[in-house]
């Protein structure tokens, strides 16, 4: 089955304290490549049958209303995972 996929992050001036605290661990885990990290959402969206252009913007509809809080984060794709399709 079809796979929509809505990934979500916060604004880049809405504090993350879930992506400082996993920043501040990787190096203690070994992990030193990294300066920073962001953590933000990603949802999968199931379709019966085809994604039609009408159901994409649905879902674009979906992530603007309803899977992202538009004061605090922004959507940041919403695309056809053509894995699943």
């Amino acid at each position: 089955m079809p796979r929509i996929i809505v990934e979500v992050m916060p604004k880049p001036e809405i504090l993350d304290p879930q992506g400082k605290a996993i920043a501040s661990a990787l190096p203690h885990l070994g992990f030193t490549d990294f300066s920073g990290v962001r953590q933000g959402k990603r949802f999968e969206l199931t379709v019966e049958g085809e994604v039609t252009e009408q159901v994409l913007e649905s879902a674009r509809t979906a992530a603007a209303e309803m899977l992202s809080n538009p004061v605090i984060e922004d959507v940041i794709s919403v695309r056809v995972d053509e894995d699943a399709a």
